[in-house]
């Protein structure tokens, strides 16, 4: 790895560095990612706004997703282009403290509205008649709301940390976007406290919810056994694997960077880790939990048909 020491307060991000043959296809792959990510994210938003039919709390919290992922993924992927493209690697202080403040925002309010979602299915199968009650606008704007404003606060707390503590003269942040554990790395103080902090944070934001909606989707593979219809269950058995599929490329990943001591992580390995829960995640996200959903292929043929009449 080159020597990157400097004398300004700029970092350097040193990005994915793959090896040079393959460098231009995993740039090639990592735009794919990001165009379809954009596309099925932004679909989604316009597809349940335009259609009555998905104004459900189930797709109103579908809306939230989409919308998070579509800030989530632009927070970090354009950013790695650009310094693809014209080999400037340097990022302000100021910068990066942005950049991880809305990344950190981010994935905080992901991780609280996936639970959120995996309780609105769990109401929906195993309590139906409550779900009205359970599941009335208030409760979802509430959900939303505290996602939000939780994730926002857990990230502002740790992004005055991470831009107040001493670093060193190297700015060489070995990883794509600034991550505060690849940023502690360069910190010339002792950082076990905050470190402890970021497990306490970890667990609450990853590892309780991770366990929560493993419980609530365990819940509604056991109320789907009891259904009569075998191809009910085998359609609800293939949903919920491909969800809890999805959200487990978002969770474990994320809770092993943040809490493997150290000692026992390298960067390799947490820049690839970070590309499951950064980019591959939210190009899945829309095609897991909406593209593959009969209601929302109905309501995209109701658009289509709608725009169609309009222009004739």
């Amino acid at each position: 790895m080159e020597n990157y020491n400097q004398t300004s307060t700029d970092f350097i991000l040193l990005g994915l560095s793959p090896p040079p043959k393959i460098g231009h296809f995993i740039f090639i792959l990592i735009n794919f990612v990001f165009l379809m990510a954009l596309i099925g994210n932004l679909s989604m938003i316009l597809l349940i706004f335009l259609d009555t039919h998905l104004h459900i709390p189930m797709y109103f919290l579908l809306s939230q997703l989409s919308l998070i992922d579509l800030n989530y993924i632009s927070t970090i992927v354009p950013k790695m282009v650009y310094d693809f493209l014209y080999g400037n690697k340097s990022i302000s202080f100021i910068g990066c403290g942005i950049q991880s403040f809305f990344f950190l925002t981010l994935a905080g309010a992901e991780a609280l509205l996936l639970t959120s979602m995996a309780y609105d299915r769990y109401v929906a199968i195993c309590f139906p008649l409550h779900y009205p009650i359970c599941m009335r606008k208030r409760v979802c704007v509430l959900m939303i709301t505290g996602s939000w404003m939780m994730g926002s606060i857990n990230s502002c707390a740790h992004t005055v940390y991470a831009l107040r503590i001493p670093y060193c003269k190297s700015r060489a942040v070995n990883h794509f976007f600034c991550d505060v554990p690849a940023m502690l790395t360069l910190a010339c103080t002792d950082t076990w406290v905050y470190e402890c902090t970021v497990f306490l944070s970890t667990t609450i934001f990853l590892v309780f919810p991770f366990i929560c909606i493993a419980c609530s989707y365990g819940r509604v593979l056991l109320a789907v056994n009891r259904m009569h219809s075998a191809k009910g269950r085998k359609k609800a058995y293939s949903t919920c694997s491909t969800h809890l599929t999805v959200v487990t490329f978002y969770y474990a990943p994320f809770s092993y960077t943040y809490l493997c001591p150290r000692s026992l992580r390298s960067p390799t390995k947490d820049k690839i880790l970070a590309v499951f829960y950064t980019i591959l995640t939210p190009m899945l996200n829309p095609i897991i939990y909406s593209l593959r959903n009969k209601e929302v292929m109905g309501a995209l043929t109701r658009v289509i048909q709608k725009i169609f009449s309009v222009k004739m």
